[in-house]
């Protein structure tokens, strides 16, 4: 199915979230908060939110944003991420999302479909902003451009040991959980879902789950464990993860403010995120 072209750089309408305190604990809780991050899932502080909730107000413009590329929806994985955050999240409120699709480029065998959002609170102020790279499997070689190379300057230094390294077991039913965020994704539910698309050891964790992970794990090792000094994350996605997997992230600090990450899966000593980095306050 080709995708329609002409998409690129119209905005979406606006989307409003509406959320309270019991969405953003139950969003830390997804991401496996444990009850020493008692600041991000208890009301009686706040509670304070972890910024990559940024996600969660982006996905129905995101979805309504594919929908208009008129791509096969069953093909789409998720290549990459980035937030940056310009405010706190308050513990309640509603918030408005504006979408646009950047780009659509040629990957040969795949495309890649680069969507920019822009969320605003009920001050029409500056929340957050998100990068999502969606690749189409199957639907490149339409002779378009390659994607763009945009370096983030924030790299593993050679032959260096790690400043931190947090490990962490997610659980059986962590993807249970984190889809009531709003993924609801048969993939990370249903074995026979997930076996008919290609997953014979069962239902996969979401990608963006695995990333919170990797949003906690550099607010540990990085700020103390204080979430909310975070002002910017990005990682690719390279691997999937399995409900149950042990995740372990390593971070290096290269300046201040700026640290690189890098996360596998322990029990396969294998990569799942990559390009990955994070600013901090």
């Amino acid at each position: 199915m080709a995708l329609d072209l002409s998409v690129v750089g119209k905005p979406s309408e606006t989307f409003h979230h509406t959320y309270n305190w019991k969405d953003v604990v139950l969003y830390a809780l997804g991401i496996g908060a444990k009850v020493n991050e008692l600041d991000f899932l208890y009301e009686g502080r706040g509670p304070k939110v972890v910024p990559s909730f940024a996600v969660v107000p982006t996905f129905a413009p995101l979805f309504a944003s594919l929908g208009k590329t008129g791509g096969d929806l069953a093909m789409v994985v998720h290549g990459a991420q980035k937030v940056t955050i310009h405010k706190p999240f308050a513990a309640a409120g509603t918030l408005s999302t504006v979408a646009t699709i950047r780009g659509i480029y040629d990957m040969r065998k795949f495309a890649s479909v680069l969507i920019d959002t822009q969320t605003k609170d009920e001050k029409s102020e500056l929340v957050c902003s998100t990068t999502w790279t969606i690749i189409y499997r199957g639907a490149g070689g339409f002779n378009g451009e390659p994607p763009p190379k945009e370096p983030s300057g924030i790299d593993i230094p050679k032959g260096t040991e790690p400043t931190f390294r947090v490990e962490e077991a997610t659980t059986k039913e962590q993807a249970l959980l984190y889809r009531l965020c709003g993924d609801l994704n048969p993939l990370h539910a249903d074995p026979e879902f997930a076996k008919n698309v290609g997953f014979d050891q069962g239902p996969i964790l979401h990608g963006l789950c695995t990333y919170g992970h990797m949003v906690r794990h550099a607010a540990i090792g990085a700020c103390g464990g204080d979430a909310t000094k975070l002002t910017g994350f990005e990682a690719r996605f390279s691997k999937p993860v399995w409900p149950g997997d042990t995740l372990m992230t390593e971070g290096w600090v290269v300046a201040p403010g700026k640290v690189a990450l890098s996360m596998k899966v322990k029990e396969k000593n294998e990569a799942v995120l990559a390009s990955a980095w994070a600013t901090f306050a």
